[in-house]
Parts: structure tokens; C-alpha cells; sequence
């Protein structure tokens, strides 16, 4: 509420010359409860602002209630006068529902002047009639039981609406109540008579009113049924209780019918069931109606009926599945005799295979003592043999003697006899076994040796003639050749070969090829049928492939065998399609492009493997809009050009597209100007042209007197999938040259590698360890070569002032003084010079001999307080046969010239 003031507050401050007001507002009003959708609660009207303008559609409307409820809205009645109507979306109750409702209507027009006001709705108390609680208000049926004792029935319930507290009694009333029935003012309802569903009615109907204190009443129906109860026995109403009924008869057959009725459903027939109490084999009830039916063989010849052809069975009838009541009754049947069993023998069909040379009475076959008769009594149990028939064996075979069953030959089997071919050179011979009693069974149809039989009273016997085999095998025709087109689709006949034998009769012929007919794809262009000799095309040919095919047939009956030569000739005909260069291509022409001009020169070269090249005919498909193109020669030449036949008009609005794409036919027809059709098969191959026009680009005015004209030809390149070679490539030769920077990247790091000083002498290992190192004050280590040397010369060396020893022979020198120092002019001495061939060393490494290779170790020699010499056992040094100058000269010193 307090938004709601706050609203009407700001609505208060607009200007007063353009106040928009509602007349008739505020108000109270009042609707009665219950009232129908579309009642009038309140009318009011909108007095418009001083700008006269109109209510927005859809306003006034209630913007909220208190509480909140969608039972109201507003409905316009004009411009300006409106009202509130109820909705009928909720009730109005005013026992149990809200009986005030505020409801806030806002209205505003075009210019956004805007009103609210409060119209305040009471719900006004009407006077209700009594309700019937639940289903009871719009009819009940009940059910009673006959036989049940007069009482309780059932309770009436209803209730007052206007009674919240249900204090005020309701009074209860039977209108025009039949003598069986009464009614408490409770609501109570009794019976007062007991009863019964066969001799009375079987439902009444009752109307049940209800008041309140205020004389206000309703109205109600009750339907009481009464309900049937089994209480009765069946009664069987058949009187027949002896059947008598011949053997043999068929599953199914009706051989009796048992009623019965059930007084509680004298109508209703139905609902009784019937069944078969005593266990047997024969026969079968149909529960429903009684009806008995055979349901398997009665032989009064075979099992207990021929000892006892007596059938007793116990009959029951039910009114109900299960309990209810029932009843028995005995009934018999008594199964006659009949002559039903036929002469039968121990097999029923004999078949013969007799040479065509057989002679005349030759002994077939013997039936004398292969039948007999299952009858029990005679004269059902007497038989005979009847005159032996069957087409064409009267003249051939004979029973003799008569009825003796032996079947001899009388006729001539020869296989090519006319006659005997007639009849297929197969007979059939049937005799026939009769009973003596009546009925007289014997066989009523006539069979051979491809059906079978329906009775096994008669036996059948089949003779065959055994043919033999006379004649080749050979072709109707020496060789065969066929033609066949070479558009000819497959599966297409092409001809058939035939090939046959004399003797009869004729074998089946397995037709196959054996040679020819093959090609790169295929193994055989052509498949022979191998039953009739038809030749098919597997495949189509080419005659520009192929134009001519050799086969060799074979044909085989099992016995011989032969070969026939077939040759195919293939028809030539116009069946390849014009192939042009290029297939498909793409140009862009300027928009002001001449009539008559090669478009970008584009020439069509086109070839037909089967057409000369001036029988080529050029034409544009539907894509040609206003026929802008043409091609020129368009006929009479397989070369021909594009040409722009017509000019643009897109100024004009007749031209409206930029991008055409033309599908172009390329026609074999060899059609002149003078024909109106092609005489021979034609072939048409297609070319894919797109073409862009480019319009004129936007003049750009400058200051200068003559424009400039600016054509901007636009390119577009699109990949072809046809081009899968240009990824590989690129990938390929990325691979390979990375591959060659890392290679050389390789190479490079080892030439660092060689060229490095500071990693030349890693591999070198000291010839003196560590601590022995530091606990030597001085060591000399001399390399020297052993040889048989005379040192007989003493010289100072001019450098260090130290003496040493030389061979006035060889050259060689020695120091004198072993624990000397070495000169300080070797650590100066150029990196890479060799070094002489005895240096002294103050524990800083071992001194190493000069070689080709620079670091190849020669003889060591450590002096510890004694000379660096080495002698011998002489106590001399060695000397060497022949002395080395080069060594000794880089080895040592010169000698003194004055020494």
C-alpha cells in the first residue's frame, strides 16, 4: 500500500492543465458470490487531459490487488466509459474465500499522462442450497444381494455451504419411496422386504431429497440393483443315453449332443460347462454347448475295440469354472463294425529297368505271395488280383497265369521303335486288389512312375527301357559367326549354338567356352548359357579395342564330347563422346567488352575417336541468358573459338547477373545447315565455362580535366583437387632441407671441434701422478734413443753455462749434469715447434720425442740422484750402428766452435 500512495503522490504533482482523472473513482462495490464470468462489478469513466488525447489500447487495466486475485479485469465499453467485470478464472466464495478485494486501476494516454485510483470490491453472502457429497450428487448405484435380510442399505451424506461450522441438521426424504425401501431423516436408507432375483425386479429407482433450515433443497438418484446368486443345481435336458455309431468315422465327426439348463440362467445357456469326467481316447466335449465329437480313430478291428467295441463315459455340466454347482450323467457308445480294410501287400511299387534286346516271356516279377488282408472276419478279410492295365501294356506285358500275380513279357522293348518311343519307352503296369465282401475296395485313379499313390490297394510296376548310346555327339553348323553391335549394352543375346546326338533319348547338353574371348579386364567378354548354348555379352565391346573375337565352344553330354568355332564380329558404332581441351576454364571479361571479340582469345579443341573432326557441332546450354556468347565456327570443325555475340545492358536493367556459367555441348551429329536431323547415332560430350563480368570500377574525379579510369581485375585461385602432387612436393622438399641445415650444422660443430686449442690435450694422460708431483723437488726426464754411443767431447752449453757431453762420430749430445735446468727459450718457443730431444723439467710433465704425428711417446728415462744416461752392461752408453743427424741436431745444442 505504501508504493501505492507513493505512486499517487507522484501522480498528484503533474501539471493540473494536463491532468488525466478518473471518474467514479475510487469506489466501493459489490458482487454477489458465485457470480458467472462477464458480471458488472463497478462502471467508470477517464476524463481525458487537456490535449484531448486518446487512452492508450489496453488501458485502463488493473495493475494489482490486494489480495492478489486474477477474478476481476476491466472491460472498455467506449472511449472514455469502461467497467469491471468478474472472470470466472476463481471463485468467489464467501464462505471460504477473501470477501474485500483493492484493486488498482491505471490508465494512460498517448502523451504519457497517467491516473491511478482504488476501487474496493465486497463479496456479498447468498444463500445456498445443500450439496450432495462426492459422486452422490450425480447419481449412485447400489448393489444388493438376493436373499439378504431386510436392513441397511446405505448412508446419505450432504453438506450446506453456508453452513461453515456444520451445526444446522439437514433433513433427508424418499420422493414417492416404492413399499421395499425407506429413508431415515438422517439419510439412512433401509430395506424392508427380502429379495429375490427370479421372482421379482431386478433394480428400482429412487430420488433422494435433502433440505436445509432456510427450506432450500437438492435432489439426487439412486439406482438399487439386485444381484444374483448361483443357488441352483443344473438340470441335464437330453434324453438320449446309448449311442450307437459305425468305426472309422473322422476326427470331428458329431456323435452326440448333451443339453443341460440352469435355472438361476434359464436364458442364458451359455454359462454352463460341460466336460468329460472319464479318462479316454476317443472322443472330446465342447465345454460350452456339449457337443461330442470324435477325436482320434475308432478301429473296431485293431485294439481294445476289437475285444470291446463298448465305450462308456461320464458326462459333467457346471455353472461355473470353479465351485458353483454341477451334475453327472452316464452315457454309451457302441462302435459297429465295417468292411474297412483293403487287400494290402508288403510293397506297393516295383520299378524295372529291362535292355531293349530283352526276349519275349521273360519273368519280370512275382506278386503271388506279397498281399494279404487285415480284415479279422471273413468275408472282409478275401481279396483277388484283377487284370493287369496301364497305357500301353497290354500289348507288351501279361499276368499269367490269371490272378497269379507273375508278370511276364509278351511285347518288343526296342528303344528307336516308333511305337515305343510313343509311349516314352516307360510303362506302367497297375494291378488291382479287390476286396471279395462288399464295399469291394480296389484303386480308383491311374498313376505312373513320377506320382504317387492315394490308396495302397493297388500295386504299381514300372518298366523302363535302358537305352544305349549310338551316335556322336555333333553341331548343327560346321562353325557360326555373329555380329553385334558395339553399343550393345550387357546381357545382350548375341546368337546360340546347338549341338545333338541321334539316340534317344536325348541327353541333357553342357554347353562352355573354352578359348577366346578374353581381355585385359575381363576374361571373357561373352558367357554361353550351359543348358541352351546361348551366347550373352558379359561386357560391352569396343570395336576401336577390339573389332573381332575367336571362340571355341565345347558341348559334352556326359558320353561325348565337341568343339565348334564361333567368331564375333564387332559393328562399329558412334559411341565415344567428343573429348575437348580444356574441359572446364574460367575468364573474365570487361564489361564493355565488343561484340564479335575472341574472349581472352579462348580456343576449344575438341577429338572423337569415331567422328572426323568436322563433324562437330557447338551449342550453349541455358546458362547463355540474353545470348551473350557464341562459339564461331559452330559447326564443321573440331577447333573453335568463344566470341561475345551480344552486348551487356545492365544500364538498362536487361542484364542482371555478372557471373555466368555456360555448360557447353559438343555434338558428333554430323548435321549440315540443309538436315533437320542425325542419321546415324549421336554422342555429346560437355565443356564447364565461368565467366565474370567486370563492371566499370567508381570514377574518381580529380582536378584535372580529364579523369582517369581505374580497372581493377579481380583474381581468384582456387586450389583443384585434381592437384595432389603440389602438397606432397612442398612437403617432401621442406623435409629434405631441413635435413640439409642439420647435416651442416653437424659438420661445422665438429670442424669448432678439431680447430679448438683449449681441447687438444684433454686425451693426454700424465706420465707422472699428482703427489708424486708435489713430492719431487726436481726431476729430469730424458727421452733418449738407445743406440751404442761414444761420448768422447765435454762442451759448455753458451745458453744455461752448462756442460755436456758429445760423439765426435755421430753427433749425439748428452748433458754431463743430469738435475740441470732447462733453458727458459723452449716456454717461449713458437706453439706447434718441436720440442729437442732432451728437455729438463722441474716436475711439470713428462717431456715426449717429436714425430710426424707430434704426441707419439718415445723412449722415457726418470733420473733420481744418478745421470740420465743409459749404459749397457758395460757401463758405456749404447750406441746406435747408425746415427740419425736430424734427431740429434733438434735434440740438442751445436757443440762449441772453440771445443
Amino acid at each position: 500500500m505504501q508504493e501505492a500512495v507513493l505512486l499517487l503522490v507522484l501522480l498528484g504533482a503533474l501539471s493540473e492543465a494536463e491532468a488525466l482523472h478518473l471518474i467514479h473513482l475510487p469506489a466501493t462495490s459489490n458482487v454477489a458470490e458465485n457470480s458467472p464470468p462477464e458480471t458488472s462489478v463497478h462502471k467508470f469513466s477517464v476524463k481525458l487531459s487537456a490535449s484531448l488525447s486518446p487512452v492508450i489500447p489496453g488501458f485502463p487495466l488493473i495493475i494489482n490487488s490486494s489480495p492478489l486475485t486474477e477474478a476481476f479485469r476491466v472491460n472498455g465499453l467506449s472511449g472514455t466509459d469502461f467497467e469491471v467485470v468478474t472472470t470466472g478464472k476463481e471463485q468467489l466464495d464467501f464462505e471460504t474465500g477473501p470477501t474485500i478485494f483493492d484493486l488498482q486501476i491505471y490508465v494512460k494516454d498517448d502523451v504519457g499522462v497517467t491516473d491511478l485510483q482504488i476501487l474496493t470490491v465486497q463479496v456479498a453472502d447468498v444463500n445456498e442450497p445443500p450439496q450432495f457429497l462426492g459422486n452422490l450428487a450425480k447419481g449412485l448405484d447400489l448393489y444388493i444381494v438376493e436373499e439378504t435380510n431386510p436392513g441397511f442399505i446405505y448412508q446419505v451424506e450432504a453438506f450446506d455451504p453456508e453452513d461453515t461450522s456444520q451445526n444446522l441438521p439437514l433433513s433427508y426424504f424418499l420422493i414417492s419411496p416404492p413399499k421395499n425401501f425407506m429413508m431415515s431423516p438422517n439419510g439412512t436408507l433401509f430395506s424392508t422386504t427380502e429379495f429375490d432375483f427370479e421372482a421379482g425386479h431386478n433394480s428400482y429407482h429412487l430420488v433422494v431429497e435433502v433440505r436445509d433450515s432456510r427450506g432450500l433443497q437438492a435432489a439426487t438418484s439412486l439406482r438399487v440393483n439386485i444381484v444374483n446368486i448361483n443357488d441352483e443345481t443344473p438340470r441335464f435336458t437330453s434324453t438320449t443315453r446309448v449311442y450307437v455309431i459305425p468305426e472309422e468315422l473322422g476326427p470331428g465327426t458329431i456323435v452326440a449332443n448333451v443339453t443341460a439348463e440352469d435355472p438361476d440362467d434359464k436364458d442364458l445357456t451359455s454359462f454352463l460347462l460341460y466336460s468329460i469326467s472319464t479318462l479316454n481316447s476317443y472322443f472330446m466335449i465342447n465345454q460350452l454347448t456339449g457337443t461330442i465329437q470324435v477325436a482320434h480313430r475308432l478301429d473296431r478291428d485293431a485294439g481294445e475295440l476289437r475285444q470291446n467295441p463298448t465305450i462308456s463315459l461320464e458326462v459333467l455340466v457346471k455353472d461355473r469354472p470353479f465351485g458353483g454347482q454341477e451334475n453327472r450323467m452316464q452315457i454309451t457308445f457302441v462302435v459297429e463294425d465295417i468292411n474297412d480294410n483293403p487287400a494290402t501287400c508288403t510293397k506297393f511299387t516295383f520299378s524295372i529297368m529291362v535292355p531293349e534286346g530283352a526276349a519275349k516271356g521273360t519273368l519280370l516279377l512275382d506278386l503271388n505271395t506279397v498281399c494279404s488282408d487285415d480284415d479279422s472276419e471273413a468275408p472282409n478279410s478275401q481279396f483277388n488280383f484283377t487284370t493287369p492295365s496301364g497305357l500301353g501294356s497290354s500289348s507288351r506285358f501279361l499276368q499269367d497265369p490269371t490272378s497269379s500275380g507273375k508278370i511276364v513279357l509278351i511285347g518288343d522293348l526296342d528303344y528307336e521303335n516308333p511305337s515305343n518311343l510313343a509311349a516314352g519307352n516307360k510303362y506302367t503296369v497297375t494291378i488291382q486288389v479287390q476286396d471279395i465282401a462288399p464295399p469291394y475296395y480296389k484303386s480308383k485313379y491311374h498313376f505312373d512312375l513320377f506320382h504317387e499313390a492315394s490308396t495302397l490297394n493297388n500295386i504299381y510296376i514300372y518298366v523302363l527301357t535302358s537305352p544305349e548310346n549310338e551316335f556322336p555327339l555333333v553341331f548343327d553348323l560346321p562353325s557360326y559367326v555373329f555380329d553385334i553391335s558395339e553399343i550393345s549394352p550387357a546381357r545382350t543375346r548375341v546368337g546360340q549354338v546347338r549341338a545333338s546326338d541321334k539316340d534317344f533319348p536325348q541327353s541333357n547338353v553342357v554347353y562352355s567356352i573354352i578359348s577366346g574371348g578374353a581381355s585385359v579386364q575381363y576374361p571373357n567378354k561373352f558367357w554361353i548359357n550351359p543348358k541352351t548354348g546361348e551366347l550373352q555379352l558379359v561386357t560391352k565391346v569396343d570395336y576401336e579395342t577390339t573389332p573381332i573375337y575367336i571362340l571355341r565352344i565345347q558341348a559334352t553330354n556326359g558320353e561325348d564330347t565337341s568343339t565348334v568355332t564361333v567368331t564375333m564380329n564387332i559393328l562399329e558404332e558412334n559411341d565415344e563422346k567428343p573429348i575437348c581441351i580444356p574441359n572446364s576454364y574460367f575468364l573474365a571479361i570487361p564489361v564493355d567488352l565488343k561484340v564479335g571479340t575472341n574472349i581472352q582469345n579462348f580456343r576449344l579443341t575438341c577429338t572423337d575417336r569415331d567422328s572426323s573432326p568436322r563433324s562437330f557441332r557447338y551449342s550453349i546450354g541455358p546458362g547463355n541468358i540474353n545470348s551473350h556468347f557464341t562459339f564461331s565456327p559452330n559447326a564443321g570443325s573440331n577447333v573453335t573459338r568463344l566470341l561475345l555475340a551480344t552486348p551487356f545492358a545492365y544500364t538498362g536493367g536487361l542484364d542482371k547477373i555478372w557471373d555466368y556459367k555456360l555448360l557447353v555441348y559438343i555434338t558428333d551429329d554430323n548435321l549440315l545447315s540443309s538436315r533437320k536431323k542425325a542419321e546415324a547415332l549421336v554422342e555429346t560430350g560437355t565443356v564447364t565455362l565461368t565467366i565474370r563480368v567486370i563492371p566499370h570500377p567508381t570514377t574518381i574525379i580529380t582536378t584535372t580535366s580529364r579523369p582517369k579510369v581505374t580497372y581493377q581485375i579481380l583474381r581468384e585461385n582456387v586450389y583443384s583437387p585434381s592437384a595432389w602432387y603440389v602438397p606432397f612436393v612442398v612437403t617432401l622438399g621442406s623435409i629434405l632441407l631441413l635435413g640439409l641445415l642439420v647435416s651442416l650444422v653437424i659438420l661445422l660443430a665438429k670442424a669448432i671441434h678439431r680447430r679448438c686449442p683449449c681441447k687438444t690435450g684433454q686425451h693426454k694422460k700424465p706420465l707422472v701422478k699428482k703427489e708424486e708431483m708435489k713430492t719431487t723437488k726436481r726431476e729430469v726426464v730424458v727421452e733418449t734413443i738407445q743406440m751404442s754411443t761414444v761420448f768422447d767431447g765435454e762442451a759448455i752449453d753458451p745458453v744455461t753455462g752448462a756442460k755436456y757431453e758429445f760423439s765426435s762420430k755421430t753427433g749425439a749430445r748428452k748433458w754431463k749434469d743430469p738435475f740441470a735446468r732447462m733453458p727458459k727459450w723452449e716456454e717461449s718457443r713458437p706453439q706447434g715447434a718441436a720440442p729437442s730431444r732432451a728437455v729438463s723439467a722441474e716436475g711439470t710433465g713428462p717431456l715426449r720425442s717429436t714425430h710426424k704425428d707430434g704426441d707419439r711417446p718415445s723412449g722415457k728415462a726418470q733420473a733420481e740422484g744418478a745421470g740420465p744416461e743409459s749404459g749397457n752392461q758395460d757401463g758405456k752408453p749404447d750406441t746406435p750402428k747408425k746415427g740419425n743427424p736430424a734427431l740429434t741436431s733438434r735434440s740438442a745444442p751445436k757443440p762449441h766452435p772453440g771445443k
